[in-house]
């Protein structure tokens, strides 16, 4: 799964499974599947579900510091869930719901 398609599409394909996630975590299976390791790939992947987020397609529900290190230690971790809108644009990109 994953490579075939634009990353921002797998995101939201992700967060179709009506969950919500840790940014972090969808950072590490982004990772895994595009084979995007090092710090460059998790910030940019990062960067996506920030984009996702401000064009309305994914809410923001909790922040938390990263104290362990989990994502990149002393920054934030947020949880999102996929709107309603980012469901009709999933749709729309023809993104099947998991």
């Amino acid at each position: 799964m994953g490579k075939n398609r634009p990353i921002k599409f797998r995101i939201l394909e992700l967060f179709l499974d009506g969950e919500e996630h840790w940014n972090h975590e969808i950072v590490s299976k982004i990772q895994e599947e595009y084979n995007m390791q090092g710090n460059y790939g998790r910030d940019s992947i990062n960067f996506d579900i920030i984009e996702l987020a401000s064009g309305g397609m994914l809410k923001d529900l909790e922040q938390r510091v990263d104290e362990e290190g989990i994502y990149k230690k002393g920054f934030l971790l947020h949880k999102y869930e996929i709107t309603d809108f980012g469901k009709v644009r999933g749709s729309d990109a023809c993104i099947r719901y998991v």
